[in-house]
């Protein structure tokens, strides 16, 4: 495969930002096969976004030629206190979490996709040495702006652990021998970290390859939002396992699905920060070269739609109801979620972890 194609793959959509163009370049003309990882709290159930979103971009990756290490970083939800920090349970969300992307499609070869547990890691003595060397060059205030990573804001640190975070998590890059940091663009205030003092600490600049945060499905707090507070906002309304009632779970029925799109924040004639064509955007049109939307014949009949810009100007302009957007999506990602459910139905393992965390408390 050319270098153009790989290019594409691994920029393709969702990805939002590469840090840089030219410095992902240059390491596909370098290296064959570089590692990219992506790494996540084992904390609940997968998401739209934490499940498909991230298949997606396992899967670019894979098919770009990267080894991609799927990093399940059970010891920082811990430090977090996700699953009340009881790290056998935390264990067998990592294990949902593996269940989830291999039902999601994600290739189940290891020299394409690894799964990595953090207890692997941290026997070894030279992480630790990595550990203390990040923290070494880091200050309180850079590290206290860095805590949007572990989902808090910069006033709500209160212990010791929560300023270990991220020095730990710039230490996994270099420790797993990451050359593409592939996470989410909540993610972004650790690899830039990791870019900053990479060299001066004698490593490497890693890429930074950030993908979209899919919005959750309640109306944000402030709307509509005022200007200069757009990042804020989104950040605020990503989709959320701790609001389940606001968000997809890939497991969930057809019947769930409905229920919960049937009450999602969908204004009319709005593009922008609408949360169900954010749906169609990132996941709809990925899987489907058209969107179908079956609707009474008095209010229009049945229509097509063969790009997301295409509805997207439909609906600014008042052509299809909320109702309508909303019946279609729901109907789609019922269809498209399918495999999951049956994977989940199949496999008595997968399905004891998906029982064992439902049961669970799930904390932000």
């Amino acid at each position: 495969m050319d270098i153009e194609k790989r290019i594409e793959l691994i920029c393709r959509p969702p990805t939002e930002e590469v840090l840089t163009p030219d410095d992902l370049r240059q390491l596909l003309e370098t290296e064959e096969h570089p590692v990219a990882y992506n790494g996540w709290e084992p904390s609940g159930l997968a998401h739209l976004g934490t499940g498909v979103i991230c298949a997606y971009k396992m899967k670019d990756f894979a098919e770009a030629g990267l080894h991609f290490k799927a990093f399940l970083a059970t010891w920082h939800a811990y430090l977090n206190n996700k699953l009340g920090g009881d790290l056998a349970l935390i264990r067998k969300a990592a294990d949902l979490f593996r269940h989830s992307w291999l039902a999601l499609g994600v290739p189940a070869d290891k020299d394409k996709v690894e799964f990595i547990y953090s207890d692997e890691l941290y026997d070894d003595l030279s992480y630790w040495a990595k550990t203390m060397a990040i923290a070494k060059s880091l200050t309180i205030a850079r590290t206290t702006r860095t805590l949007e990573i572990a989902g808090r804001k910069e006033g709500e640190a209160h212990y010791v652990s929560d300023f270990l975070y991220t020095p730990m998590q710039v230490a996994d890059i270099f420790h797993l021998n990451v050359k593409v940091c592939q996470l989410g663009m909540d993610q972004r205030k650790a690899n830039v970290v990791a870019r900053e003092i990479g060299e001066k600490i004698g490593y490497w600049k890693p890429i930074c390859v950030h993908h979209h945060l899919l919005q959750g499905l309640e109306k944000p707090k402030v709307w509509p939002i005022p200007e200069g507070q757009e990042k804020e906002a989104v950040a605020s309304a990503k989709m959320s396992k701790s609001k389940p009632d606001t968000c997809i779970f890939i497991y969930d029925s057809p019947e769930e699905i409905k229920k919960k799109m049937s009450k999602a924040f969908c204004p009319e004639k709005t593009v922008q920060y609408n949360p169900i064509l954010d749906i169609c955007k990132y996941i709809i049109f990925r899987e489907k070269p058209a969107l179908n939307i079956e609707r009474p014949a008095k209010f229009g009949g049945a229509i097509q739609f063969g790009s997301f810009d295409e509805l997207a100007a439909a609906y600014a302009e008042g052509k299809l109801h909320p109702m309508d957007l909303k019946s279609g999506v729901a109907e789609e990602l019922g269809r498209i979620l399918e495999p999951v459910r049956r994977y989940f139905a199949n496999n008595s393992e997968a399905k004891d972890c998906l029982e064992t965390v439902r049961q669970a408390k799930v904390t932000r």
